[in-house]
């Protein structure tokens, strides 16, 4: 198997953390070789384009972030509580960006998509499929809880759009206001969208059938 460049994957993680900290318009080439080390022809022999390592760096991301979310919304786990765990998995991501970068960060893939939706159409659709790719266990989610008859429902795809669309709206506003505490609505928020009172209380209603 061949090995990672150390180089290439220097530049995508810098490129990813600069972005994320700050916007895509504000960082530049020079910006992203200057914090990885690297000189600019090294960039350019593994990316043509600031765009192609902006999509590269986010996609890469997304497969090292996606193990997290086989555990945070494996099966065997009551589908409401998926969502709690969900919703707290946010919360730490965020404060542990803020306390790194000295403010809130929000959600990478919706923040970049949002600035660039009409400028750079590879990023904003490599932005939506990743959104989506998140936004499928959620549905997931959503399908069993309908299944267990924790939530009275019929349609999870639209309800999971809704859901997602409160989650990003959320760190939208912890974003633009800086603030954390912000995100402790989001649970209530979709437990209500949803017609659940809690996930732990959904737990102790549907524990005896899952264990049947």
């Amino acid at each position: 198997m061949k090995k990672p460049c150390k180089t290439r994957e220097k530049l995508l993680q810098v490129a990813f953390d600069l972005i994320w900290d700050s916007s895509y318009g504000s960082v530049s080439v020079d910006d992203i070789c200057q914090r990885a080390g690297v000189n600019k022809g090294s960039f350019y022999h593994f990316f043509p384009t600031k765009a192609d390592l902006a999509i590269e760096s986010y996609r890469e991301r997304w497969e090292n972030v996606r193990p997290i979310y086989e555990r945070i919304f494996a099966a065997d786990v009551p589908a409401l509580e998926r969502l709690q765990n969900w919703c707290e998995h946010i919360f730490k991501v965020q404060s542990e960006q803020a306390q790194k970068y000295g403010h809130v960060c929000g959600c990478p893939y919706s923040s970049v998509g949002a600035e660039l939706a009409t400028q750079d159409e590879r990023i904003r659709a490599s932005s939506e499929e990743l959104v989506y790719a998140g936004r499928k266990y959620v549905e997931s989610a959503i399908t069993d809880a309908i299944r267990e008859g924790a939530i009275t429902a019929t349609d999870p795809a639209h309800l999971a759009r809704r859901v997602y669309s409160i989650c990003l709206g959320t760190l939208f506003e912890a974003r633009v206001q800086n603030n954390l505490e912000i995100l402790h609505d989001l649970e209530p928020s979709i437990m209500e969208l949803l017609g659940a009172k809690t996930a732990a209380a959904a737990s102790d209603v549907t524990a005896p059938s899952l264990l049947s």
